[in-house]
C-alpha cells in the first residue's frame, strides 16, 4: 500500500515546488474543489441576475415609455378638468378634482408599468395588495383622508364661497380659499386662520353674507317722564337720514322694557351684509339717535341709584311704627334726620364734620 502511495506523493510535491507556481497559494490536497464548491453558487446567482437583466430589459425599456406617456396623459387631463370648473366658476373644486384625477392615472401607470417590466406578476395580485394596502394608508392617514372628503363636499355642495364672511369655531373672516385640507380664513384685522375642513363640516357654520342685507339692533334708553311714542317717532326719523340703512325693510323703533333707570327702546335697521357696512351703518344709526333725541329734548338718562337712609323720611310719610321693607316695626321709631345734620369722618385728621350735600326725599 505504501509502494502506491509513494508515486503520488512525490508528484504533488514536485508540481507544488514547481517555480511558475510560486506565486500561487500553498497546495492543499481537496482544497481547488472545496474553494470552487463554495465560490459557484454565488458565481451562478450574479450570472443568474445579469442574465436576468437582460432579459427583463427590453420589457423595462417598453415600461418606461408607456409611464411616460401616462405622465403626459395625467397632465392633460388635469389640465381639462381645471379648465372645464373654470368656465363654472368653481376654481376650487376643479383643482382639487385636477389633482386627484392626475395622482389616481399616474397610479394605475405605475401597476400598468409593473405587470409589463415583470410578466408573472398578475393584475389580480397587484388589485389585491392595492386594496390591502389601501386600507392600512386609510388607517394611518385617517384625519388627512378625512379632511380631503370634507373639502370635496364642502367645495361640491358650496354651502360658502371664497369671498363670504362666515363664522366657524369662534374664528370669524372672510374666506381666501378651500384647499384639499384646510379653509383658510381671514380675520378682520388681517389675522390668517387656517381651520380643518373635517371641523367645518361637522360643526355649525354661520355665513354672515348668505344675503344680500343683514339686521341688526341696539337699545336706547329714554327718561320716564318722556313720550315713548314722540320718542320712537324720532328714532325712525332719524334712521330715515342715514344712507347706509335700507330703506326696504323699513326701520323699526319698539318699546321694549321698562329697566331701572329708563325706558328701553329697540331699534332695528337692516344694511348691507359686509361687515364693512355693518360697522359703518352702526356708528351712523347711533350718532344719529343721539342728534335726534337731543334735538327733541328727550332725556338719554344714565344709570342711577337711589340710596335712601331708614331714619332719613319726613315725619308724614306714612305710619313709622309699621314694618316696612328693612324698617322693622316698633312703638318707638327714630326720629327723622336731615342729610346735612348728619356727622362724617375727616379724612385727614379723623374728626368728625358736617356733610355737605343736600338731601333729596326718598
Amino acid at each position: 500500500m505504501h509502494r502506491l502511495l509513494l508515486p503520488e506523493l512525490l508528484a504533488w510535491k514536485s508540481r507544488c515546488l514547481s517555480p511558475w507556481r510560486a506565486r500561487e497559494p500553498p497546495c492543499i490536497p481537496g482544497s481547488r474543489s472545496t474553494v470552487d464548491e463554495q465560490v459557484e453558487p454565488a458565481v451562478q446567482k450574479i450570472q443568474g441576475y445579469v442574465d436576468g437583466f437582460f432579459w427583463i430589459l427590453p420589457n423595462l425599456g417598453i415600461g418606461l415609455v408607456v409611464l411616460l406617456l401616462f405622465l403626459v396623459v395625467a397632465w392633460a387631463i388635469r389640465l381639462v378638468v381645471i379648465n372645464l370648473f373654470h368656465r363654472r366658476h368653481r376654481d376650487n373644486l376643479g383643482q382639487l378634482l385636477g389633482d386627484f384625477s392626475r395622482w389616481a392615472l399616474i397610479l394605475f401607470g405605475v401597476l400598468t408599468v409593473a405587470t409589463i417590466v415583470f410578466p408573472s406578476i398578475k393584475p389580480a395580485d397587484l388589485l389585491a395588495t392595492l386594496g390591502i394596502g389601501s386600507v392600512a394608508i386609510g388607517f394611518a392617514f385617517k384625519d388627512i383622508l378625512q379632511n380631503w372628503l370634507s373639502g370635496l363636499l364642502i367645495l361640491y355642495r358650496q354651502p360658502f364661497r371664497p369671498g363670504d364672511q362666515i363664522v366657524s369655531g369662534g374664528f370669524e373672516g372672510t374666506v381666501e380659499a378651500v384647499e384639499a385640507r384646510a379653509t383658510l380664513l381671514r380675520t378682520y384685522d388681517g389675522q390668517r386662520v387656517v381651520i380643518p375642513n373635517s371641523d367645518i363640516y361637522t360643526r355649525a357654520v354661520v355665513v354672515r353674507t348668505a344675503f344680500s342685507q343683514r339686521r341688526s339692533e341696539y337699545d336706547v334708553g329714554i327718561g320716564y317722564a318722556d313720550d315713548v311714542d314722540q320718542a320712537c317717532r324720532v328714532i325712525l326719523d332719524a334712521l330715515r337720514q342715514v344712507e347706509d340703512v335700507a330703506q326696504d325693510p323699513a326701520p323699526e323703533a319698539i318699546p321694549w322694557a321698562l329697566d331701572g333707570s329708563y325706558v328701553a327702546i329697540r331699534v332695528r335697521w337692516w344694511a348691507k351684509s359686509q361687515q364693512s357696512n355693518i360697522v359703518l351703518a352702526h356708528g351712523q344709526v347711533i350718532a344719529a339717535i343721539k342728534r335726534g333725541l337731543t334735538e327733541a329734548g328727550i332725556d338719554l338718562p344714565f344709570p342711577t341709584q337711589v340710596v335712601l337712609f331708614h331714619d332719613q323720611t319726613e315725619e308724614t310719610d306714612g305710619d313709622r311704627t309699621r314694618q316696612r321693607e328693612g324698617w322693622p316695626a316698633g312703638r318707638n321709631p327714630p326720629a327723622p334726620r336731615r342729610l346735612e345734620t348728619l356727622l362724617v369722618p375727616n379724612g385727614q385728621d379723623g374728626q368728625a364734620s358736617p356733610a355737605m350735600h343736600r338731601s333729596s326725599r326718598a
